[in-house]
């Protein structure tokens, strides 16, 4: 592979470090505002293979927040959008492409110990419920968003365990799920801390699991995922580095 693309990276993490990367498979699913930020951060990262899920098409709503939304891609798969453009930055990206709704079961048969990483970015209870506790009883490392509406400030983004978040309406219903299923720690998540805007909530029908959302600001989704996609490269960096000073 030609890695000329790659040499500022390699700069800091070394070849070791891009070789870790190149050999690393992601999985991200949802590719709304947050998940298709972290797509293009850990493809720009270097990693070398890459599992994307989503079902949905780009809208005019999804214009003011989400990476592969224009006003020329309205009525287009978010997962071939991405693939075009995750593939012009890295052709050799083994890429993946599951263009679906991510329902409880499949979370299941779609979440193996294959993965060295999995990105939650949905944004529905049950089916976030779902990719969680598949993770986590398969025992792959996962980094969960929780919601990124009804908030504007960046500073406020933090990545902690699960349990510890606060001040997030859906972190504290996947919370008491989780509790429910007897697991009280040891999942990371990406949260704010801001009290949230309820004001800015708007009630659905209820299609696919979702009966509500925020308003949403363009960057907050997008620093949501960057938060995310570092949380995933940073540990399978450490990870190999753990592996060296083992065997020095």
């Amino acid at each position: 592979m030609n890695n000329h693309w790659l040499e500022r990276t390699e700069l800091l993490i070394k070849q070791q470090g891009i070789t870790t990367l190149q050999n690393a498979h992601i999985l991200i699913a949802g590719l709304g505002g947050v998940g298709s930020y972290a797509a293009e951060f850990v493809t720009r990262a270097g990693v070398g293979a890459l599992t994307i899920v989503d079902a949905d098409t780009v809208s005019l709503s999804n214009i003011n927040r989400q990476l592969p939304a224009l006003h020329s891609t309205i009525g287009q798969a978010k997962t071939e959008v991405m693939r075009a453009r995750l593939l012009d930055i890295n052709p050799e990206l083994k890429l993946t492409v599951i263009h679906e709704f991510l329902t409880p079961e499949r979370a299941w048969e779609i979440v193996t110990p294959h993965f060295d990483y999995v990105i939650d970015c949905i944004d529905s209870i049950t089916p976030k419920l779902n990719l969680i506790l598949a993770a986590k009883r398969k025992h792959v490392k996962l980094v969960s968003c929780m919601g990124a509406g009804g908030a504007t400030d960046v500073s406020q983004i933090k990545v902690t365990d699960l349990m510890k978040t606060y001040n997030c309406p859906l972190a504290k219903f996947i919370r008491k799920r989780l509790k429910n299923e007897r697991i009280h720690s040891g999942i990371k998540a990406v949260f704010s801390s801001e009290i949230v805007s309820k004001d800015s909530m708007q009630r659905t029908e209820g299609l696919d699991y979702k009966k509500s959302f925020y308003g949403t600001i363009s960057f907050m989704p997008a620093a949501f995922g960057l938060h995310a996609a570092a949380t995933a490269v940073n540990y399978l960096l450490a990870k190999q580095q753990n592996k060296e000073n083992v065997n020095l």
